[in-house]
């Protein structure tokens, strides 16, 4: 099988055509009036939505992700629907209103469970921007390396 397209494995140029190549799916989220950022292979939409307009919004995002992903098909690249994450970031009296009606999200025909944090670009968020949990796990990573150079100073020493 040969192939039409591409570029060698490791190749430099090959991120950023990759970006050049994927860069006019940004023109079809964006006619739906959601706001988007892509980096790499990653595409993360951001919609703001009123608690009065819920379902409004989450049909936005369902017509926006159906034609992204008949962007996707017709450019010979697919969805991963292991890779969708969906977080509702919300106060603490607006999750209790909202999260009860939205356990799950139908994104790019797949039924997406409603997340408690998701990791983006190694921070992790959490439904009420608290950042604790990822206070806790940078907290967590120092003491694990803190360890780790007491143990390299103590094995030297002797």
């Amino acid at each position: 099988m040969s192939l039409n397209v591409g570029v060698p494995q490791g190749s430099v140029l090959g991120p950023l055509l990759f970006a050049v190549y994927c860069s006019p799916k940004g023109d079809v989220i964006a006619k739906h009036g959601i706001r988007y950022h892509q980096y790499a292979d990653d595409t993360q939409l951001h919609l703001a939505v009123c608690s009065h307009n819920t379902s409004a919004g989450l049909s936005v995002l369902a017509a926006c992700t159906s034609d992204v992903r008949l962007w996707n098909m017709q450019n010979g690249l697919q969805l991963n629907p292991d890779k969708l994450e969906a977080l509702i970031v919300r106060t603490s009296s607006q999750l209790k209103q909202v999260l009860p009606a939205v356990p799950s999200l139908i994104v790019a025909g797949v039924n997406l469970p409603v997340f408690e944090q998701m990791k983006v670009l190694g921070v992790i968020l959490d439904r009420r921007l608290t950042f604790e949990t990822h206070a806790t796990a940078v907290a967590k990573l120092r003491n694990y390396h803190a360890q780790a150079i007491r143990h390299i100073r103590h094995h030297h020493r002797h």
